[in-house]
């Protein structure tokens, strides 16, 4: 995830300022949450298996704790850089702010390329990072979870490792964990499932609903999967699909299972026959009512958003769409769900597992699908009503209803807390 082009923290000042506009609010209130509360700069030497030592540069940003301990995940990438991750963790802030969660906001990088580490290295590397970060991290405390390139083994060596330190089974001190050591199956379909509900409920709100309707879909990994699979059987008709080697196309739809099937054993959508065949980026253009990025952030840009057709765009990426493309969008009247609201299953889901721990395992997983599913819902409905309102629609889309509505939470809390 290469942020050469901008700087991620100064775009989330950005917004942050924009927010505190909408709300009224004092320069001492910006001036509070545009750093973190505690930032961790880590060197880790690792002993590679060669017998050499190399050291990697690690971070973990704790933006904001009014509503709660910090919660957000790890990254390994060789472009993590300290600015993307404090600005991943104010997001984290909003993110669990807007799903109503008891969290604030936190967010973890290592610079490194996983790819050209072997299993012993990555695991010797993720022990040792959070050996270095243990001291401000815990089950009340900070709740890191898997990111780019990490997963759920990633997190039960945190979790060995943390449990190790500490003298006891800290199963609640990470999410994302593998199902035997205290995962949520339901963890797996979180985000594109969550992305999914969201999108049913603008459909309700523009189309009276979501039956008959037609999605187009960029990026086919985890996310987009489950999106698809959610809005197939909510009765939605899945017309275009693309991954990173190219995409394909059929206006009557698209089987989905078959197409699963055909990415995992291929490698790519490229090999599903009953289609016509285009580039990655052509699912944003296909006439459909609703599109569903779920690929790359800075896709939907100033020079292509007037080519999309949909209606409803779910964001089910993490910063598809670039303000300069947005504001075309918002003159269109395309609805925007901003990804701080439609990807939230993921933490959603987190926040499930980490209760699940502290009970000792005590819910079964429809349980957590339909609380994801009511959670979902609910929190739509909150934006959707803020933005209609509160605020004035013609100058304010609906990503600046979600900013500003979860900063005023934080904003409450800190007010309750007496921080300000």
């Amino acid at each position: 995830m290469s942020h050469t082009l901008r700087d991620p923290y100064e775009e989330a000042k950005k917004q942050l300022k924009e927010s505190i506009e909408i709300l009224g609010l004092t320069d001492e209130v910006y001036e509070i949450l545009a750093a973190p509360e505690r930032l961790i700069r880590v060197r880790i030497p690792v002993k590679m298996d060669d017998g050499s030592v190399k050291v990697f540069t690690g971070w973990r940003s704790q933006h904001n704790s009014a509503l709660g301990p910090y919660k957000g995940g790890v990254r390994y990438h060789p472009d993590v850089h300290e600015h993307e991750v404090i600005a991943l963790s104010m997001w984290m802030t909003w993110k669990n702010s807007l799903a109503q969660l008891p969290y604030g906001g936190g967010k973890g990088g290592i610079k490194v390329d996983p790819h050209k580490l072997s299993p012993g290295e990555l695991e010797r590397l993720s022990r040792k990072y959070f050996e270095l970060i243990s001291k401000v991290v815990g089950i009340d405390e900070d709740i890191p979870a898997p990111d780019v390139y990490t997963n759920p083994q990633t997190m039960a060596w945190y979790m060995d490792e943390y449990s190790r330190l500490k003298g006891f089974h800290a199963f609640g001190v990470v999410t994302g964990k593998p199902l035997l050591l205290g995962g949520l199956y339901t963890r797996i379909i979180s985000t594109g499932h969550g992305t999914a509900v969201a999108a049913a409920e603008a459909a309700k709100k523009i189309f009276g609903g979501v039956e008959g309707r037609t999605v187009s879909i960029q990026g086919f990994g985890n996310a987009g999967q489950y999106a698809a699979l959610s809005l197939k059987e909510m009765g939605a008709i899945i017309v275009a699909v693309s991954d990173s080697r190219g995409g394909v196309y059929n206006p009557k739809g698209i089987d989905v299972e078959k197409l699963i099937k055909i990415k995992r054993e291929t490698g790519s959508v490229l090999n599903y026959e009953d289609a016509e065949k285009f580039s990655s980026k052509d699912p944003l253009y296909v006439d459909a009512d609703i599109l569903v990025p779920a690929a790359l952030e800075n896709q939907i840009t100033a020079e292509n958003a007037d080519k999309i057709k949909a209606k409803i765009i779910a964001e089910a990426a993490n910063g598809p769409t670039t303000p300069d493309g947005e504001e075309i969008l918002t003159k269109k009247g395309i609805v925007v769900i901003p990804d701080i609201l439609a990807n939230a299953g993921g933490v959603i889901v987190s926040h499930i597992e980490w209760v699940n721990n502290r009970m000792g395992g005590w819910l079964k997983e429809e349980e957590v699908k339909a609380r994801l599913e009511e959670k979902m819902t609910h929190n739509f409905h909150a934006v959707w009503d803020f933005w209609q309102n509160k605020l004035d629609t013609e100058k304010y889309n609906m990503r600046a209803a979600a900013y500003a509505l979860a900063v005023k939470r934080v904003y409450d809390a800190m007010k309750l807390r007496g921080w300000i």
